[in-house]
């Protein structure tokens, strides 16, 4: 198996191959930013690439960019992203170019030797591996928006005064609802959310995080 690395991290970055070597596989070429990457893609046509999604120059989504259009590319070529932390809007738009040949996995897996070996064979076998941590972060993320979905219009609109730090006097007044209209709207919001009376939690806050979050 032909593998390139792109990681800015000269030890991790040869550790990796190290490991990668160790197991068998051909470690046809390293890079540490993005253009060098596809120069190496386009002159070794590799089986699959394994890339950070933070790189050179702005540490932002380099990776990421560089990773999509080797998709475009050469969609034979597999690629699995690492990441130092969950990036769930990172892992959707890796996951909505299809799940095949592709894998995301938090940079700590390559720790585990055997599971990081087995998923490098299986995505670049045609098969996926998603992070555990982030598949769960995921299923957070379409919960809260599951949940907020079930919101009425008009909880909606006091939602969305709350969040711009309105009191409940002001929200019955820029509606034109009485206090207690805009209080039961209130209380149906934080059941809505399930957002439960508690003591060290401030439910208007919360709600207003997960409406945003959403």
């Amino acid at each position: 198996m032909r593998v390139a690395i792109a990681d800015d991290a000269v030890l991790f970055r040869e550790g990796l191959a190290r490991l990668l070597e160790a197991s068998g596989m051909d470690v046809v070429g390293r890079a540490a930013d993005a253009p060098q990457l596809m120069s190496l893609v386009e002159a070794q046509k590799p089986d699959i690439v394994i890339t950070d999604i933070r790189m050179p120059p702005a540490h932002s989504t380099e990776g990421l960019v560089a990773a999509a259009e080797i998709r475009e590319r050469h969609p034979e070529v597999a690629v699995l992203l690492l990441s130092q932390y969950v990036e769930t809007t990172h892992a959707l738009r890796l996951l909505e170019r299809g799940a095949g040949r592709i894998g995301y996995l938090l940079k700590d897996r390559v720790a585990d030797v055997r599971d990081f070996i087995d998923a490098v064979r299986r995505v670049a076998g045609g098969g996926s591996a998603i992070d555990p941590e982030v598949v769960s972060e995921l299923l957070v993320r379409r919960r809260r928006h599951d949940l907020v979905g079930g919101l009425s219009d008009r909880e909606r609109e006091v939602l969305n005064l709350m969040a711009e730090g309105r009191s409940n006097v002001a929200i019955g007044r820029l509606l034109h609802l009485s206090d207690k209209t805009v209080e039961g709207h209130v209380r149906s919001i934080f059941s809505k959310l399930e957002l439960e009376p508690a003591l060290e939690d401030h439910r208007r806050v919360l709600a207003v995080l997960t409406y945003l979050r959403s």
